[in-house]
């Protein structure tokens, strides 16, 4: 399907801020008065969809708020790209994390990690993007073409190659850290297109989301999962699902998940995740190839 790159480090820093896993403590409401004892302290995984400054922003006022209700402490956790927070997923290095379905499927198997929550009211979608002036209007016009897709993505990356794969088109890859890299890869034409998904393209600064097109958008998949290491005990597990579940609910509560773009959390199952584990086969092929 062409020839794979890896995009140079030094480049992929100006595309989107690069940080290793970290805790943030950025003010946020519901902090308690003194921090809970470590003994009741767990490692919270973000998927780096995003750069870890603009993660950390969105998810530490969340996740103070969840620690305020359930009295454990929750410790924002990131990585440096999607592949390092994956293969840290996959040794089980998070107690609960927010990740992907594909690499929830993969984890549940190698490490026993346990959905219990999703996005509510959403449906996650793979989508291609061009610059909004190009000429390219269907997938076979890519023929040929430098694609960018953020290494190791569910949607982002394996459903689109999945497709174009699907298609016999062939083109060139390249890897980089984050979902905002592509756009503005994109965006700076860089790249012909790249892969992404619908909630983060629509959470992009309208100065570089007005400069993109989408040109192809993939059928939807139960979202990303919220899971929980089997260390973490089932007790804990369910006083997080219920302050999770309960935020959609509260007025005084709704700008947590504003900052998300989500529309709240509901209670899932494993037996959501089927569907992408029928097609596992297909994308464990390309899984190694980025």
């Amino acid at each position: 399907m062409g020839a794979n790159h890896r995009f140079p480090f030094a480049l992929v820093a100006l595309l989107g801020t690069v940080v290793t896993g970290m805790a943030y403590t950025a003010g946020a409401a519901d902090q308690t008065a003194s921090a809970p004892p470590a003994a009741h302290s767990f490692s919270f995984g973000i998927v780096p969809q995003r750069t870890a400054t603009q993660l950390a922003e969105s998810w530490t006022p969340l996740l103070n708020h969840l620690g305020a209700r359930t009295g454990y402490r929750l410790d924002f956790k990131t990585a440096r790209d999607i592949c390092t927070f994956t293969q840290r997923v996959a040794a089980g290095a998070y107690d609960l994390a927010y990740i992907s379905p594909y690499h929830y499927v993969v984890s549940q198997k190698q490490q026993g990690y346990r959905v219990f929550a999703k996005e509510k009211d959403r449906e996650l979608t793979g989508i291609i993007v061009v610059r909004a002036d190009s000429p390219y209007r269907s997938l076979r016009d890519l023929q040929g073409k430098a694609l960018s897709f953020p290494a190791s993505a569910f949607a982002a990356n394996l459903v689109p190659r999945v497709q174009l794969k699907r298609e016999r088109i062939q083109f060139n890859s390249t890897f980089v850290a984050s979902h905002d890299s592509v756009y503005l890869g994109v965006a700076q034409g860089l790249f012909v297109g790249g892969g992404g998904i619908r909630h983060t393209f629509t959470s992009l600064s309208p100065e570089i989301r007005g400069q993109l097109r989408v040109l192809w958008t993939s059928e939807g998949y139960t979202p990303h999962a919220i899971a929980a290491h089997p260390r973490v005990p089932r007790d804990v597990v369910k006083r997080v699902a219920a302050a999770l579940i309960a935020l959609h609910q509260d007025l005084t509560t709704l700008k947590l998940l504003q900052s998300l773009r989500f529309n709240g959390f509901v209670a899932a199952t494993d037996a959501e995740y089927n569907a992408v584990r029928k097609l596992e086969p297909q994308l464990r092929g390309l899984v190694g190839n980025d």
